[in-house]
């Protein structure tokens, strides 16, 4: 077997009310903490009920409500001048992804510098220690919590940068379930296909390796039979906590085995038309994987039967049954298609050839299990702008 490596947060806390425990996880890593979230979080009480927590155990804290959608580089430069301003010697990142990965990138420039691009495809090392991080999510799908790397968008030049390196990686991740409560039913279905899709695309990888295994398929077997009640119920509890650690494991396998071609084609998206990443994550993940389909058979074929286990299927009637499933768990989920969602068609088409080689750069797409070419992305791009989440097979092959 190759070498592998495995890296997790230092300390993960998971289960209901495991967010009261934010107090004592901080007191042991700083004085003062800057909190990084959004007006949303604020506006739930989920801020002054994190500042009240960790006041009682001594803590001090600030609050950088800045965040919306996807995390951008001004979002960065805001908080770190925040997190400098206040004195903080501590980070926690309270709501979804975009919390997460700002504050990410804030614990790596406040201590090794720069701008977070410098930091893109190793240019960049950090080499001292960042701030200590302490990620609490509250929507189940990002799995940021549980990785080393960061998404940012270069709004100078509209390009998504994913950025990996260990120094990244939260030093505490606190997974409470019922924080995603309050996650509304698109939010729900959004993030809840991103875990999905990070699960499969860990599964599927290149890189994929036991250790990845073994979470990726633990985290579909608990994100396919709950996401559709989770969306239909929000109060369902056991669906959330289901969906909770199902996220969770699904970050932990991706962000050791890597993602492949669907996250490579959605940060492009998502830089030049604004689609969340998780919707457009949900928007590729069919078409992609028909067109992987024949260079990952028989993983497929697992997949399939974690979606239909009393069927027992086997050979290409589980595999056809994975890429079936998926879209129809898109279609239960109301996931719209690019068309759908308002990307008019010119622009789109125009910036076809900028998405496929940002895609490219990214390195991603080299993780799939059939690696294609700029033009097959390019025809990929076509396909998923009016697909169809029922129906015959799309992809082109």
């Amino acid at each position: 077997m190759r070498q592998a490596v495995f890296r997790t947060p230092q300390t993960i806390l998971y289960g209901k009310q495991s967010f009261e425990k934010i107090g004592e996880e901080a007191a042991r890593r700083g004085k003062k903490a800057l909190i990084v979230t959004d007006k949303i979080m604020a506006g739930l009480g989920n801020a002054d009920a994190c500042q009240r927590i960790l006041q009682e155990a001594g803590v001090k804290s600030a609050v950088y409500a800045g965040v919306n959608a996807e995390p951008v580089d001004h979002y960065v430069s805001e908080a770190l001048a925040l997190f400098q301003q206040e004195s903080c010697d501590l980070l926690v990142s309270l709501g979804g992804g975009s919390c997460i990965d700002t504050a990410k990138a804030v614990a790596v420039v406040a201590t090794n510098g720069g701008y977070i691009g410098d930091y893109m495809g190793g240019r960049k090392m950090a080499e001292k220690p960042p701030v200590p991080h302490i990620a609490v999510p509250t929507t189940a799908g990002t799995g940021s919590e549980a990785t080393d790397a960061t998404i940012i968008t270069n709004t100078a030049r509209d390009v998504k940068m994913m950025i990996k390196q260990p120094a990244f990686m939260p030093a505490v991740a606190i997974v409470d379930p019922v924080l995603s409560k309050s996650s509304p039913k698109p939010v729900t279905a959004a993030t809840g296909v991103d875990a999905l899709s990070h699960a499969i695309e860990a599964y599927i990888s290149r890189r994929a390796h036991p250790l990845t295994d073994t979470l990726a398929l633990s985290a579909m077997r608990l994100i396919i039979p709950h996401l559709k009640s989770a969306y239909e119920d929000g109060e369902n509890m056991e669906a959330r906590d289901a969906m909770s650690l199902g996220s969770l494991q699904a970050g932990m396998a991706f962000s050791n085995a890597s993602v492949c071609l669907v996250h490579g084609m959605s940060r492009p998206i998502g830089a030049l038309f604004h689609v969340p990443h998780g919707i457009s994550n949900a928007m590729l993940l069919p078409a992609v994987l028909e067109f992987s389909k024949s260079a990952c058979l028989e993983r497929l074929a697992d997949i399939g039967n974690i979606f239909s286990p009393e069927a027992k299927l086997s050979g290409k009637e589980a595999t056809d049954l994975a890429v079936s499933a998926v879209k129809q768990l898109c279609l239960d989920l109301n996931i719209p298609n690019l068309s759908g969602w308002g990307i008019p068609q010119q622009p789109f088409e125009s910036a076809i050839n900028k998405m496929a080689s940002d895609a490219l750069a990214s390195g991603s797409p080299q993780n799939n299990p059939r690696v294609p070419s700029q033009k097959e992305i390019e025809d990929l791009y076509l396909v998923c702008y009016d697909y169809q989440f029922s129906g015959k097979v799309q992809a082109r092959g």
